[in-house]
């Protein structure tokens, strides 16, 4: 069993830090598209932010708790230390700290009706269940090879989009394609830590895409979702944006070499590191394009 931590560091661990871009980046690139086309709205971003930060800390929770109720976390594990697996955390301690979090994202959602109208309840109840069916639920999405899909649709095209929509009140292709960039790296994310987990991930039956797959297909989805985000920012300048824009390329170097870390070969301790450097990646992307919005 790993040495307890402090009961504040259980919760930030459980919380996972390092996956919080994929909720931030997100809610940035939408509110710099909507404050390019003139529309930006502070009370609107805000909640925003709020409501997916939420729903990735709960999903977060719901996947330390599912996880070790299917035994996919296990003492054969070799990413970091989950709250419930160690024995910090009981398992109904932290299925009540989940659904705590996905109410108060709940709650955090109602004032976006005002934004953006009653429209946006079942999609944001659509956000939290599919939260808890990323492992949890008769059929985990993570345990099917649908993980990728969530992550891609919820916290790529859904949050960018919907940050773009309650403040602008309008959708347009350039957004969405950014959108579609953002969600592939956000999945990224989950692929570095299923390509880390794969054996582990097999033999309890959790058949993640690279598990589905092979490690062939996880180093050429990662590799897709980095050139995809080399592309749309050239794509922004050509359809008329700001020379500004091109700031986004700057983040390319970290993708491809983040990219080339993804090998076979790869020790365990770089792998680990590897989720870090992913999200951080992600982040980079999407502060460079952003600025190049704001700038344009």
């Amino acid at each position: 069993m790993n040495e307890r931590p402090s009961a504040l560091r259980i919760w930030v661990l459980a919380a996972r830090p390092k996956t919080l871009p994929a909720a931030l980046v997100p809610v940035l690139v939408g509110s710099a598209f909507a404050a390019y086309a003139g529309a930006f709205h502070w009370g609107a971003a805000t909640l925003c932010l709020g409501f997916a930060l939420l729903v990735q800390i709960g999903t977060n929770f719901a996947n330390d708790y599912f996880d070790y109720v299917q035994g996919a976390d296990t003492a054969q594990r070799v990413g970091p230390a989950r709250a419930v697996a160690s024995g910090w955390v009981t398992p109904g301690t932290m299925r009540t700290a989940m659904l705590l979090v996905f109410a108060a994202a709940f709650a955090v959602g109602l004032g976006l009706i005002h934004f953006g109208g009653w429209g946006l309840l079942p999609l944001g109840v659509l956000c939290i269940l599919c939260g808890i069916a990323y492992t949890g639920g008769p059929y985990p999405l993570g345990y099917h090879g649908l993980g990728d899909v969530f992550v891609f649709l919820f916290f790529g095209l859904v949050a960018v989009g919907a940050t773009f929509w309650v403040q602008a009140h309008t959708l347009t292709w350039e957004v969405l394609l950014a959108a579609a960039a953002i969600g592939a790296l956000a999945a990224n994310i989950l692929v570095a830590n299923n390509y880390r987990d794969r054996a582990t991930d097999a033999a309890a039956g959790k058949r993640t895409t690279v598990v589905r797959f092979g490690e062939r297909f996880g180093r050429a989805q990662y590799g897709a979702a980095v050139l995809l985000s080399g592309a749309v920012p050239v794509v922004l300048w050509v359809r008329g944006f700001g020379l500004a824009v091109l700031l986004g390329l700057g983040a390319l170097p970290l993708g491809l070499a983040c990219w080339r870390r993804l090998r076979p070969s790869s020790p365990a301790p770089e792998l680990i590191r590897l989720l870090a450097r992913t999200a951080a990646h992600l982040a980079l992307f999407g502060l460079l394009l952003a600025v190049g919005l704001a700038l344009g």
